[in-house]
């Protein structure tokens, strides 16, 4: 089974390239951002407990974004692995993650990292914007800040997944099927 973290920052290109590498290994998608929408949205009883918290400006707590990934999990019991889009973003949701999929008799193959200088994924952003409709891809200040907040807050799992000899750092410019290559090269080798 093979179980992959996809990282990078806002506008990496973890979206895309998720797309291709679920089709070409059979794996299983979970983006966390669709997880809590699709329960919010359809008023799951673990949607209205993250919809509170969010409702208030909090944080969901780990537990229960943990628990919407194990019934992603669980709805996918025939899956050949997954790639997990979104989380973890701390060391503690990483070590959640990892007790997860010890449960289900598996473990996190690799952490594949996107990289992409911080220029060019502002350019990506602004170009997503224009034609995403989202609010948060059209303000350059905005953009700057998610990046900043993603090496801030969620780049130090880099050292985590390195301590476990799971992070492969891959460069995350040039065309979608050269990124894809690279990638798979990677996976390839697991």
């Amino acid at each position: 089974m093979i179980n992959l973290v996809l990282f990078g920052p806002p506008g990496a290109g973890k979206g895309t390239q998720a797309e291709f590498l679920k089709e070409k290994y059979e794996l299983v998608h979970i983006s966390t951002g669709d997880v809590f929408r699709f329960n919010i949205k359809n008023a799951t009883e673990l949607g209205v407990l993250a919809k509170s918290f969010i409702d208030k400006g909090q944080l969901v707590p780990d537990e229960v974004t943990i628990n919407m990934l194990n019934a992603e999990v669980e709805k996918n019991t025939e899956a050949k692995g997954f790639i997990f889009d979104g989380f973890p973003r701390t060391s503690a949701q990483a070590d959640a993650l990892g007790e997860l999929l010890t449960s289900k008799g598996t473990d996190v193959s690799a952490m594949v990292a996107l990289e992409v200088e911080d220029e060019v994924l502002v350019k990506r952003l602004l170009e997503r914007g224009k034609t995403s409709g989202r609010a948060d891809d059209a303000d350059e200040g905005v953009i700057r800040n998610r990046i900043a907040v993603y090496y801030k807050e969620t780049a130090i799992l880099k050292d985590y997944y390195q301590a476990k000899d799971k992070y492969f750092g891959v460069d995350g410019v040039g065309s979608i099927a050269e990124i894809t290559e690279r990638i798979s090269k990677v996976i390839d080798q697991l």
